[in-house]
């Protein structure tokens, strides 16, 4: 994950499980817009859909960026069921 200052005491900022819509998986940030959040780690592999770049993961946020964006950090790559 790459340098992100984590708060214990945020009720906003967590891990969740999620989908991430992203045709490479390279990347280790994705904005909102990306980012479908799910109520488990078995409900988001079960979302995933290789054909629709629909890849699950935990993420970490939603968080502010410098740009005004609010994006998701990726936590790791949940494998698909």
């Amino acid at each position: 994950m790459p340098h992100v200052i984590v708060d214990p005491e945020s009720k906003s900022l967590q891990e969740r499980p999620a989908l991430i819509k992203t045709p490479r998986k390279s990347r280790k940030r994705f904005p909102e817009g990306c980012v479908t959040v799910m109520e488990s780690e078995s409900a988001a592999r079960e979302g995933a859909d290789e054909a629709k770049n629909l890849h699950p993961a935990v993420v970490y946020g939603p968080s502010v960026s410098s740009e005004s964006q609010r994006i998701y950090y990726l936590v790791r790559w949940l494998s698909a069921p």
